[in-house]
Formats: C-alpha cells, sequence, structure tokens
C-alpha cells in the first residue's frame, strides 16, 4: 500500500503539476516584488532631499522683511533644536527609536491584529524613520501595500543614514498643523517664539500635535490639547527624560490662548514688485520652495515711516473734503471692524465719502536703488500699485524737459522769454500761433472767427490766476505756463528731451504737453527727473540687489547700466534753477481741475516722488483745493526722516560753470548796487555781456 501511494505521490503528471505551481508562485512573488519595489524611489535621494523650504527676503540692511512659502516650514540643524523637543517625540513616537532597524514587529502584528478585528486599516503603529519614508516619499493614503513599502523604505533609510540625521529630517519634516512644518516653524506659529526660548511644557504641547493636529489645537480645543500635552509630560517622566519638578512645573504652564498677532508688515507693494519679477524668472516652485535669500535695495524703516506719515495725512485731507460737503465722518473708522463677521461688517451701516489715494517713491539717485515704494494707502485694501502701474498726468512736474530743451537750445537762466497771451489753432494737421503780439482781448476777437468752424481747434492758455508778466527769464518762467516756451523750442526737441531721460510713455504732439497732459508712471518719471540731479547720467530704478539659494549660491546679482544723456553743465543748470534749497531741488505739478497733486524733489544723494488724487480721475475744483504744494508738505515731512543722517551735500558743480549776479527782470548783469540782484549759475562764456 505504502509502495503504490509513493508511485501516485511522484508520478509526473503530479510532479510537472507542483513544478507549476511554484512557478506560478515564484513569477507572481516576483511581480508582486517588482510592484513594491517600482513604487519605491531610490534611498540615495534621500540624501539630496531638501524639503520645501521658506524663501526669505532681506532689506538694505539684511534685515528679514517677508517669507515666500508654500508650507510653513525651515530646516535647524539637531543641535539647534531643544533636547526635551527631541526627547518628547522619542518618547510618545518611537521610544526604541535607537534600538530598531527602522521597523517594529510588536508595532506591526498589533496594528494587523487590529486591522483584522476591525477591517479597516489602523492609523499609527509606525516608527520615525516609517513615519519619515512615508512624509518624505510616499502618500498618506492607508493601505496595505503602502505600509510594506514604507518599511522597506525605512530599512533602507536606516542602512544609509544615522539615527541623528533620521531625527533631525523628521523634526524638520513633521506637519503640527495651521500651516506649519517642522518644529521651528511650529514654535513661532503657536508661540511666536524661535526654539530656543521654548519651555518644556511647550516643546511636549508641540509634540502632542503630531498625531492629529486640529484636534489637539490649543486654540481651537484648549481642554484637550492640555490633556494631551499633560499626557506627553507624563510619558517623558515615566522614561526619565524630565524630574518630578520639572513634571509639576511644566504641568503648570499656560496655554496659548490665540495665535500670535501678525502686524500689518510695511512694504507689501514692494515686496509684490519682488514676486512679479522672480517668479516668471526662476518659477512658482523655485521661489516658493527652494529657500531662496533674496537681498533687496528697500530701506524697512524709511518705508514703515513713509507708508504711516502719507496714510496720516491723506485721512486728515479726506476729513476737510468730508466737512466741506457737510459729512461727518468718525477718523479711526477707516478700516473694517475686525472683531465682526463678514455678514456683520456688511450690515453694518458706513458714512461713504471721498477717499484720496496717494504714492510715494524714493530712489538712490546714482545707482537707481529703490528704498521707498508705497503703491496705495493698503496693500490689503487695493493690490494696485500707483506707483508703478498707475498712468496720471504729470502737469507742471513735467517742465524739466521743455527747459532742458531749451538749454540745449542755447537758452540760459537769464534768457528772456515771453508770457504774453498766445492764441494756438489747429488747421487739422498741426498747431499754429496766432498772433503773438496781440493783447488778450484782441486775441479774444480773434478766436471768435474760429469757434464756428469745425475744421479748426483754438486754444488760449493762461497763466493760473489769469496774469501775465510779459517777458521774464528762463528761470522765473518755471512759475509760469510753458506753452510759449515748447513753442519757441519744438515739441519735437521738448520729447527727444524727455526719451533720453527715460519717459517711454506716449507723448502727444501739441503745445498743451508743457503742461503735462501726457500720462505717465511714477517710477518712470521719477528715474527720468533723477537723470538731470545725476550729472546728466540716466540709471534705471532696480529693487533686487541678488539672489542666493539655500546654500549661498550666487544666481544673479544687480549690476548698474549708466548712460550718459545730458551733459553736466546743462543738467546742473537746469537742478539750480528748480532748486528750494542749499541741497534740494524739487517741481510741483499740479493738472486740470486739480485731478493730480504732484511733488518731485531731491538731493545730490537720494530722489523722491508723491502723488495723491482719487483713482476715478475725481477734481478737486469744486471742494478741497488741493494742489501740488500740499503734495509737497507731506513729501517734506516724510523725507525730513528719511534724509537726517545723509549728508547735507550740495550739488557739486561741473567744470565750465561759472556764476554772475544778474538782474532778475531784466536777465542783464546786475549793479553793484542793486539790491535785488541774484547769482545765477552759466555755462562759461554764455554769461550776459551788459547791464
Amino acid at each position: 500500500m505504502a509502495r503504490k501511494f509513493k508511485k501516485i505521490l511522484f508520478s509526473k503528471p503530479v510532479v510537472f503539476a507542483m513544478l507549476a505551481g511554484l512557478l506560478a508562485f515564484i513569477l507572481l512573488a516576483a511581480g508582486f516584488m517588482h510592484f513594491i519595489f517600482s513604487g519605491l524611489p531610490p534611498v540615495y535621494e534621500m540624501e539630496e532631499y531638501t524639503p520645501s523650504l521658506t524663501t526669505k527676503v532681506f532689506d538694505r540692511n539684511n534685515r528679514l522683511i517677508h517669507e515666500f512659502s508654500i508650507e510653513k516650514r525651515s530646516m535647524v540643524p539637531l543641535e539647534d533644536i531643544p533636547v526635551d523637543l527631541q526627547n518628547a517625540v522619542v518618547a510618545m513616537e518611537d521610544r526604541d527609536f535607537f534600538k530598531h532597524a527602522g521597523f517594529s514587529l510588536r508595532g506591526i502584528f498589533r496594528a494587523l491584529i487590529y486591522d483584522l478585528s476591525t477591517g479597516r486599516a489602523k492609523q499609527g503603529a509606525s516608527t520615525l524613520t516609517q513615519q519619515l519614508s512615508r512624509g518624505v516619499f510616499l502618500t498618506q493614503e492607508k493601505k496595505f501595500i503602502r505600509k510594506i513599502r514604507e518599511i522597506i523604505l525605512a530599512i533602507q533609510i536606516e542602512h544609509k543614514f544615522s539615527k541623528r540625521e533620521i531625527l533631525q529630517l523628521y523634526l524638520n519634516e513633521i506637519y503640527l498643523g495651521s500651516g506649519a512644518y517642522g518644529v521651528k516653524s511650529a514654535a513661532k506659529k503657536y508661540f511666536d517664539k524661535d526654539l530656543s526660548e521654548l519651555t518644556t511644557g511647550e516643546a511636549a504641547l508641540l509634540v502632542g500635535l503630531i498625531p492629529a493636529p486640529g484636534r489637539y489645537n490649543p486654540f481651537a480645543n484648549p481642554d484637550v490639547a492640555r490633556q494631551r500635552r499633560n499626557l506627553v509630560l507624563d510619558v517623558m517622566y515615566n522614561q526619565n527624560y524630565i524630574s518630578k519638578e520639572e513634571l509639576e512645573k511644566a504641568k503648570q504652564e499656560v496655554l496659548p490662548q490665540k495665535p500670535p498677532v501678525q502686524e500689518d508688515k510695511p512694504g507689501q507693494y514692494f515686496i509684490e514688485i519682488v514676486r512679479r519679477t522672480l517668479e516668471p524668472k526662476y518659477g512658482m516652485d523655485v521661489l516658493w520652495k527652494a529657500g531662496l535669500n533674496i537681498y533687496t535695495t528697500i530701506d524697512i524703516d524709511q518705508q514703515a515711516i513713509a507708508e504711516e506719515i502719507m496714510n496720516k495725512k491723506l485721512q486728515e485731507y479726506d476729513e476737510q473734503v468730508a466737512k466741506g460737503l457737510g459729512i461727518e465722518i468718525d477718523p479711526n473708522d477707516t478700516e473694517a471692524d475686525t472683531t465682526q463677521t463678514p455678514e456683520e461688517q456688511d450690515a453694518t451701516p458706513k458714512t461713504e465719502y471721498p477717499r484720496l489715494q496717494g504714492a510715494f517713491m524714493v530712489r538712490d539717485v546714482k545707482t537707481g536703488a529703490v528704498r521707498v515704494l508705497v503703491g496705495g494707502r493698503g496693500f490689503d485694501e487695493s493690490k494696485f500699485n500707483r506707483a508703478t502701474q498707475a498712468k496720471r498726468q504729470p502737469g507742471s512736474s513735467f517742465k524739466p524737459y521743455v527747459w532742458m530743451a531749451a538749454l540745449q537750445k542755447g537758452y540760459t537762466p537769464a534768457t528772456l522769454v515771453k508770457d504774453l497771451p498766445t492764441m494756438f489753432y489747429y488747421d487739422g494737421k498741426n498747431w499754429h500761433t496766432f498772433d503773438e503780439n496781440a493783447d488778450l482781448y484782441s486775441l479774444d476777437l480773434a478766436k471768435q472767427n474760429f469757434i464756428a468752424s469745425k475744421d479748426f481747434n483754438v486754444w488760449v492758455p493762461q497763466n493760473y490766476g489769469g496774469k501775465n508778466d510779459g517777458w521774464i527769464t528762463l528761470r522765473k518762467a518755471l512759475e509760469k505756463v510753458a506753452v510759449n516756451l515748447i513753442d519757441a523750442v519744438g515739441i519735437k526737441e521738448t520729447i527727444r528731451v524727455a526719451r533720453k531721460a527715460g519717459i517711454t510713455a506716449n507723448l502727444p504732439r501739441v503745445p498743451a504737453l508743457a503742461l503735462g497732459v501726457a500720462v505717465v508712471e511714477m517710477d518712470e518719471h521719477l528715474a527720468a527727473l533723477t537723470t538731470f540731479a545725476n550729472g546728466g547720467i540716466h540709471t534705471d530704478n532696480y529693487y533686487i540687489e541678488r539672489v542666493e539659494d539655500a546654500n549661498g549660491r550666487l544666481l544673479e546679482q544687480h549690476i548698474p547700466v549708466e548712460t550718459a544723456e545730458f551733459s553736466p553743465q546743462h543738467s546742473y543748470l537746469l537742478i539750480n534753477m528748480n532748486r528750494l534749497g542749499r541741497n534740494i531741488a524739487g517741481k510741483t505739478g499740479t493738472t486740470q481741475s486739480h485731478r493730480d497733486m504732484w511733488f518731485i524733489g531731491m538731493t545730490p544723494h537720494t530722489a523722491a516722488a508723491a502723488w495723491m488724487g482719487y483713482d476715478d480721475d475725481t477734481s478737486h475744483e469744486n471742494g478741497a483745493r488741493f494742489t501740488g504744494s500740499t503734495t509737497a508738505r507731506w513729501w517734506t515731512e516724510i523725507m525730513e526722516q528719511v534724509l537726517k543722517n545723509e549728508p547735507n551735500d550740495d550739488f557739486a558743480v561741473p567744470e565750465g560753470i561759472s556764476f554772475a549776479y544778474i538782474n532778475p527782470n531784466t536777465g542783464k548783469l546786475a549793479m553793484p548796487s542793486e539790491r535785488n540782484k541774484f547769482l545765477e549759475a552759466f555755462i562759461s562764456g554764455t554769461e550776459p555781456q551788459s547791464f
């Protein structure tokens, strides 16, 4: 009987079936292992792995002013992480961390039994190394296949890296809620502290967040968070990481009650320019995740001063306008009540009144480095940047381009120019002067012949106040209507000067160009006018000094490009005619119907522009009649602070400039006894020769 059984057992069909089954098993096992390993990344990638880092933005004095990050995260060496925090993590998450090879058989069997008994996957039962492998390379989906991959990868990680390296990466990678990845970001998010400042109780609270950051959040669930923190402390005590005295003291610590207040930081319009500049160049992933270090030109102290003063002055002007309109407003009611819900804010009655906007910009005269950029009264209120995006009429602040054209044509500051009423008419192709010798009354009569004609446009510009002084010096003419001068020197020449200075905006070929009827952007206008303060040398505005990667490697660095556009002599004459004091030159600008009010001023080192007006181009003519002089007042208040540490240098006098006393009424040399004589600058050889 036994012989017969043995024969049947080893018959060829049976052997063939066994071999086929074994082969099938091997193939299935191989396929399964291939499937498992094909989903694993090469472990060597861990050596080069860098979690998503925060990109930092610094001001000109290397102070941190902003961070770009998708995930709030920072990399910290293990030696900079408090020992209590390290111990708490090991005690709660993996007490055998320094003993196992990457996984715990006891934990796996415990989780397996739970899974089989409940019919669903159990969260947990993972070592720190497993959690790290899952957090770095694998998904959080709780599947059996992922668990196998997690264990295999954990074993590879343990083989490749030391325990200290694994713990360091884990503490920098772990998600702790509220957008905070890693313990450094979490310390800032929950306590507004650096890691070195954390107490034992605070370290325990952070570690308690790991399994369920939302559930154990101290702001949302303080009682649950306290219980969880105390559990962590008890475990630390039981494992001899802290003493009884330390345990009791840590349990008495008060939990944080609300997130640290995030103050509105100055310079948000500037930061947005940095983002728009670098994001297209490096891509979103690099800017927001690669931990770049961006060193900018902004002076954050000056920026804060400018924002505060501008907002304060514009609020005062708003109140003046409202008072003139018979509207009573609460000066403190300038922003939404943050204690109300959005629905409550919408339901709260609001007093409607005109709201001025403003812009302010400061740059270095020689290099073009932008130190201050205020694009409006609040970035959260309106992200539209009125310093770089708005196109507004510059008014009389456009005059320097006309005057430079005159100087280049041979005029001197003492040259007499016409300040008489002049009629301009348009014949369908060009503008022409009608009769420059006629008085205002006769011009009024003459223009009547053109009024009924559809083929002609007639324009008679007048000075502010309607007064004409006849023939006056080029210097004095800066205060008057400039259309006669642009008519004399040529619109084409004026446009050429503006282009050389740096204006790229469309400039209409009309006499009114001298009055600033073109529309320009503040940043371009300021850079162009600064050319004259820089001895005729133009430099573009710039915002970023250099960019480094997370390892300090230089990615880019700004190198100023200088172009000599005007002679130092002509530039000095123009600046000298626009002087407001010993070392400040400037020009106001007020457009028709007081829609735009400008002031642009500069020292030998610093130039600044200020603008105020309404976004909807509302006129001030019938309300509080603000002018460029109004803008100049808050420009001055800001610049008194900005310039307080700047040397009080005068504009350098270039070679080829001489000075002579002249009679400001005749433009001729002044007699020694004249009281109203004026010391005027000239290009040597062009001084008046007679009294």
